[in-house]
């Protein structure tokens, strides 16, 4: 069963804080050019750092100018090494949700007490640094194994977000039980459009424009669409100008569409 949302357009704010392993980095940066297998790619991690160092900090005062309110998707290896930060988000009013103990760990790809060790582990780590349970989760690389649903279900998740079938959110049944299922949409993602397809900064803004501005001319259908930025890409200038340029388009489509975050959308499907 779906949800009806309070508009026909909801608009879901995600940061993803993502970190990786000492062993590894990041296999898509700035450079292109990946380095020969089994070497480290140190400029990819030095990278990627600038998340929680800088990015993360600066998109937190975008959200606060604007009065916008966000899930933050948190690798836990970073919810473990900047318990400030963290502390900062919950402060600001933001979720903090789980987004897998490190980006080079892909759910599929482990055995079911692999990922259940490092479900629980990222789970601690964010319980620790934030005062709070995640609710939410969402799968490096966005692929979960064909039991994370159930995972997560026992484990007390709210809501899983690595579904890309439906336009809504709705409830999920698995082996362990129910688990809001939240739609995931890519189109306004800064990683696809920027770093895999080399688009400029502003096709993040057009993109977000060229659906919503034209969802009466689709019949005003009930929908999600989600606008995520990654805290070491477009947290930094470049980006971080686009990002407030999107979220400050928002306003001229509020007859039809509305700003939203995962765990909102979660809790009216579960009420519902």
């Amino acid at each position: 069963m779906s949800v009806a949302l309070p508009k026909p357009l909801a608009i879901s704010v995600s940061v993803m804080l993502e970190g990786w392993t000492d062993d590894s980095a990041p296999g898509i940066g700035p450079m292109g050019n990946p380095l020969k297998p089994g070497v480290l790619d140190l400029q990819a991690r030095s990278w990627a750092e600038y998340g929680p160092k800088a990015g993360a900090w600066r998109l937190l005062d975008i959200l606060h100018k604007l009065e916008v309110r966000s899930v933050f998707y948190v690798s836990g290896i970073l919810a473990e090494r900047y318990p400030d930060l963290m502390k900062a988000i919950v402060g600001a009013g933001h979720a903090v949700a789980a987004h897998g103990w490190g980006q080079n760990i892909i759910p599929s790809y482990q055995t079911a007490a692999e990922e259940a060790h490092d479900l629980q582990r990222c789970v601690k780590a964010i319980e620790q640094s934030t005062g709070r349970s995640p609710p939410g989760w969402l799968s490096p690389r966005c692929t979960p194994s064909d039991r994370t649903s159930a995972l997560l279900a026992k484990s007390g998740f709210d809501w899983h977000a690595d579904f890309f079938d439906q336009d809504l959110p709705r409830r999920h049944s698995t082996p362990d039980g129910m688990i809001t299922a939240v739609p995931f949409t890519m189109e306004v993602n800064d990683m696809p459009l920027y770093v895999r397809y080399g688009a400029e900064p502003e096709a993040f803004t057009r993109t977000f424009e060229r659906i919503a501005g034209n969802w009466p001319r689709l019949g005003l259908p009930q929908g999600c669409l989600d606008i995520t930025v990654h805290a070491h890409v477009f947290g930094r200038p470049f980006g971080a100008i686009e990002f407030m340029n999107c979220l400050e388009a928002v306003q001229r489509y509020d007859e039809w569409a509305w700003l939203t975050d995962h765990q909102t959308l979660a809790g009216l499907c579960k009420a519902g």
